[in-house]
C-alpha cells in the first residue's frame, strides 16, 4: 500500500496535517514572496510580474494583482488572462482556487478552500506537532466574472461564467452561469 504525502491527501480532500514540513517549507516560501510583494513599489512592475510567476500555479496574461495579497502557498492558485485581484483579497489555497478570463475581484475578497470537522474531538489532535486536522475542496471561478468586494466564498463552490456576486455576500453555494447573486447567505436574484 502506497503512503499519501499530506500534501496529497491536502489536494485529495482528506484530512491531512497542516503543519507537515513539506508543507510548511512552501509555506514559508510564499510567506518571503508575499513579503516582497506587499512592500514593492508599485512601478517596479517587472519584478511584480516575477513573484506571481514564481509565487503562483498558473497566471495568465495581462493579470494585475493589487498590493496587499495574500495566501497560503500559491502554487494551488491558476488566474486566466486579464483577471484583476484589488488590495486587500485573501486566497486560503489549500486546494485549488481558478479564476478564468476576465475575472474582476473586489477588495477585502476571501476565498477558502480549508474547513475542519465540525466535533472537536475529531479536528483537535492531542500531538503537539499536529495539533488539529484540516480538509479541503476547491473553489472554481468562471470567466468574466465580477465579485463585489467584501464577499467570502466558501469551500467546495463554483461560480459559472458571467457571473456578478454583489458585495458582501457570504457565497456558500454554487451559482450557475449568467446570474446575479448577493447576500448572506448568497442567492441568485436573476439571469443576466
Amino acid at each position: 500500500m502506497m503512503i499519501r504525502t499530506e500534501k496529497e491527501k491536502m489536494l485529495a480532500g482528506e484530512l491531512y496535517n497542516s503543519r507537515d514540513p513539506e508543507l510548511l517549507e512552501r509555506y514559508h516560501f510564499a510567506r518571503s514572496l508575499l513579503l516582497e510583494f506587499n512592500q514593492m513599489s508599485s512601478r517596479n512592475l517587472k519584478r511584480k510580474s516575477e513573484i506571481l510567476t514564481e509565487l503562483l500555479g498558473e497566471v495568465g496574461e495581462g493579470v494585475w494583482i493589487e498590493a496587499p495579497f495574500y495566501c497560503d502557498y500559491g502554487e494551488n492558485i491558476r488566474l486566466g488572462n486579464n483577471t484583476f485581484l484589488n488590495f486587500n483579497c485573501l486566497l486560503l489555497d489549500d486546494n485549488i482556487i481558478s479564476i478564468g478570463k476576465n475575472g474582476l475581484i473586489g477588495p477585502n475578497v476571501q476565498i477558502y478552500t480549508a474547513t475542519h470537522p465540525l466535533a472537536a474531538n475529531e479536528r483537535i489532535i492531542a500531538d503537539p506537532e499536529e495539533r488539529y486536522l484540516t480538509q479541503t475542496k476547491p473553489v472554481h471561478i468562471g470567466d468574466n466574472v465580477w465579485i463585489g468586494g467584501n464577499t467570502l466564498i466558501m469551500p467546495g463552490v463554483t461560480i459559472g461564467n458571467n457571473v456578478t456576486i454583489g458585495a458582501g455576500s457570504l457565497v456558500t453555494k454554487d451559482i450557475p452561469d449568467n446570474s446575479l447573486a448577493l447576500g448572506s447567505p448568497s442567492r441568485v436574484i436573476r439571469k443576466l
